[in-house]
């Protein structure tokens, strides 16, 4: 076993295991491992898997939820005797939408400490949940439409239904979700149509009402052959707790509402001592609404870059703070204007994952999400 401490400071730490990057939250009765598993020299599915499987083991940790990228599906037997079974959900995101077979890596959230429960509807697993901090927690994943010969509103309608039936076989509601994440198959040609069925389930279901989740929507494929696939955070409180999450503002972009996207820039909340916040997907886009930098991919990184460390800064975070992230490029081979970025600013290495996917605007060439968290003050 290979070990690198990389970050550490009280109750979290960054480490690299065996090749795979670690971000750990510890706090009493309960360890977060977020995992970015990235394919070395020679790594196929199956030898990056094995690895991770590997590191899961040591950890001794169940699994939250998977999402896989770069591939589309159809690895779940060997999935299935890597790990021993699956009892959670998987979201498989093929690259671009049109490139199979081009592996990214492998992001896992797991824990260790509480019993990790399978959220099943129809008989599929389509989430987990678990108790930690006063509060249940539950993520589900790897959403599709049961009905793929409808079109695409009406197979995006049916993602929502899905995720309110996933939350109810847990015992929680929709305006229990922090996060939620949409991968849309050659989003370019719908994504107008995306955000017109969002914006009206959220009306129906009262969510301008009260926290207006983050969230990420992107291009990508799926093994299902569907218009979408999805997936969610939600928390709940239990008896005698409480959490009050509140939504971010960017401070260098205007909401996204205001141009017609349904989602807050970043949510946060604090449970079992820490503030952990979520950035939602961002991108070159100026405070009025309008893609930048058109056409100079090094432009638009850096652009990106200074709105997340305004987010960051915003709520007393910085780079050293992130526990996970993606970034994803419309031209795959452009992944090195995100490095030369990150070296050029001092950004420290932090647990990425780089991928590549079609970006909810043409004009848009770089996108990034990502959760960071920190001490709560006392």
């Amino acid at each position: 076993m290979t070990c690198s401490n990389q970050t550490a400071r009280r109750g979290f730490q960054r480490r690299t295991e065996q090749g795979v990057q670690i971000a750990a939250l510890r706090r009493g009765g309960c360890t977060d491992h977020f995992l970015t598993a990235l394919p070395g020299p020679g790594d196929d599915f199956s030898s990056l898997s094995r690895r991770l499987a590997s590191v899961l083991r040591g950890l001794g940790a169940g699994i939250v939820s998977m999402e896989i990228f770069g591939i589309p599906g159809g690895h779940e037997p060997e999935l299935n005797d890597i790990f021993g079974g699956v009892a959670w959900p998987v979201t498989w995101v093929e690259e671009g939408c049109a490139h199979p077979d081009a592996l990214s890596g492998i992001q896992v959230w797991a824990v260790t400490g509480p019993a990790v429960t399978p959220v099943m509807v129809g008989g599929r697993i389509v989430g987990t949940t678990f108790d930690a901090d006063g509060l249940q927690y539950c993520r589900l994943g790897g959403l599709v439409p049961a009905d793929l010969s409808q079109n695409r509103a009406v197979q995006t309608r049916a993602v929502f239904d899905l995720m309110v039936d996933g939350l109810a076989a847990a015992g929680m509601q929709f305006a229990q979700v922090l996060r939620t994440w949409f991968y849309n198959h050659d989003m370019l040609e719908w994504y107008d149509t995306f955000n017109d069925v969002r914006t009206s389930f959220f009306c129906e279901n009262g969510v301008f009402d009260g926290l207006v989740p983050a969230s990420t929507g992107i291009g990508g494929g799926n093994a299902a052959g569907a218009a979408l696939t999805a997936g969610l955070l939600a928390v709940k409180p239990r008896s005698g707790s409480s959490v009050a999450p509140f939504a971010v503002p960017s401070p260098l972009q205007c909401p996204a509402l205001d141009y017609g996207s349904s989602f807050s820039r970043g949510v946060e909340f604090e449970a079992g001592g820490f503030r952990r916040l979520y950035i939602s997907g961002t991108a070159s886009i100026e405070p009025g609404g309008l893609s930048v930098h058109i056409d100079d991919v090094d432009a638009q990184v850096a652009l990106t870059m200074d709105v997340v460390l305004a987010i960051l800064d915003s709520r007393g975070m910085t780079w050293d703070d992130v526990s996970r992230a993606i970034a994803y490029f419309k031209c795959g081979s452009e992944v090195s204007s995100f490095h030369r970025c990150c070296a050029e600013r001092g950004i420290p290495p932090m647990p990425v994952l780089c991928t590549n996917t079609d970006i909810c605007r043409d004009d848009l060439l770089f996108e990034i999400e990502l959760d960071a968290l920190t001490e709560a003050e006392i």
